[in-house]
């Protein structure tokens, strides 16, 4: 240890959340039913799309990777935070903080740019619904996903690398469920001036722009079904849509409704409450949503049953 207070930290202490000990079984069993439901929830999306042939069409290739991604970004901290509450050590070492920190960077960036995705694949089905497959084409999909998938993963390192190079002191003790680089900036004995001008930039282009372009999408869909006269085909054009829409806003109310509460004594309690409805209730509610609201995953979870018990 230098005079300085500086030490090399193997490993930091998730202090959890902010629950009286008499109600942290109560919460464990709740969270686990959330994170079990998470899984399976997902896990039944991706093996529907993967099973049936009507559902391999651009717009469930894309739900496909969306269920994945929320799948990963729930398993990033729900384990952790479960063996943690069951736990009198909730320690992480300090090369599992930065990994648990860049898959949360990486699958977090992926879901805003899947339903970027998404809202781009609606707006060519409903404004040039003739030449949708021409446009949709296989190339045009793996052209839109990968370089989606290669920027989550430049961004998420980034970070990673920029928070690897700064030194902590003798506080060990992080005031979230998991490693947040808010967090560990705090924590931070060095520098942190380039991580946070790296920080606030990127979450503006990652964040803004997505939303912005979602927004242009939806815009053009709106203008063109006030076109249309009849009530019938505006009603189907809106439940092709109600799906998506009820995620974008699931995702992105949540961090809106936060932002917008009045500011409370503790800002870590307003960090925790945003952090559980990005890494828990988000991932949990999608499969519901694309379940309940959409007619084509109903009917593709009756055939699957249906030949399924045929065979037996």
């Amino acid at each position: 240890m230098t005079g300085n207070n500086q030490t090399v930290v193997s490993q930091f202490l998730l202090l959890g959340l902010p629950i009286h000990p008499e109600q942290q079984h109560l919460f464990y069993v709740l969270f686990l039913a959330m994170y079990l439901t998470t899984v399976l929830g997902n896990l039944i999306i991706i093996i529907l799309i993967l099973l049936d042939s009507h559902l391999h069409t651009p717009m469930y290739l894309f739900l496909s990777n969306l269920s994945f991604s929320d799948l990963c970004f729930s398993s990033v901290t729900m384990p952790k935070l479960l063996q943690n509450m069951q736990s009198q050590n909730p320690s992480i070492p300090y090369a599992g903080c930065l990994t648990q920190m860049y898959f949360l960077f990486f699958f977090g960036v992926m879901e805003s740019f899947l339903l970027t995705a998404m809202a781009y694949d609606r707006y060519v089905a409903i404004c040039f619904p003739l030449h949708y497959t021409s446009i949709m084409n296989p190339k045009l999909c793996a052209c839109l996903l990968l370089p989606l998938w290669m920027l989550a993963t430049f961004n998420a390192m980034m970070h990673t690398l920029l928070m690897a190079r700064l030194s902590f002191c003798e506080n060990n003790v992080i005031l979230h469920f998991f490693c947040d680089i808010l967090a560990l900036l705090r924590l931070a004995c060095s520098d942190t001036h380039i991580n946070e001008l790296v920080l606030l930039i990127m979450s503006d282009l990652i964040g803004i722009i997505p939303f912005l372009l979602i927004v242009m999408s939806y815009a053009k869909i709106v203008f063109s079904i006030l076109k249309v006269h009849s009530t019938q085909t505006i009603y189907k054009l809106f439940s092709t849509c109600g799906s998506h829409l009820s995620v974008v806003s699931l995702f992105y109310g949540t961090v809106i409704g936060v932002y917008l509460c009045p500011p409370a004594d503790n800002s870590t309690v307003k960090e925790t409450v945003m952090a559980m409805m990005y890494t828990v209730v988000t991932p949990m509610m999608n499969p519901f949503i694309y379940s309940l609201r959409n007619r084509d995953i109903k009917e593709a979870l009756i055939r699957v049953f249906y030949n399924k018990k045929i065979t037996l």
